[in-house]
């Protein structure tokens, strides 16, 4: 999947998540979170799982987490991505 234009999903609110996804010369994660020494590995691993699901290998992706499950990561990441390029 190419990331053509920059889109974003989710909210700032307790237990959800903000994702920006934006075109980029090789794949780049940034992690914000309020969890971030105890969970940031984690959440890494949620993230990389679905953009190998997708197949995007380049793409600045930048996440502000406030305590979201997997299921919201999951979920929040896949909508920007299909905002953001072609599926």
């Amino acid at each position: 999947m190419d990331i053509t234009k920059r889109a974003t999903a989710g909210t700032m609110q307790s237990s959800d998540l903000m994702v920006q996804v934006e075109p980029a010369d090789r794949l780049d994660i940034r992690i914000e979170s309020t969890v971030k020494k105890q969970f940031e590995l984690l959440i890494r691993e949620r993230i990389e799982a679905v953009l190998a699901r997708h197949a995007v290998t380049r793409a600045l992706v930048t996440v502000s987490d406030r305590g979201a499950l997997d299921y919201a990561i999951e979920a929040r990441l896949e909508t920007a991505l299909r905002r953001a390029g072609e599926v």
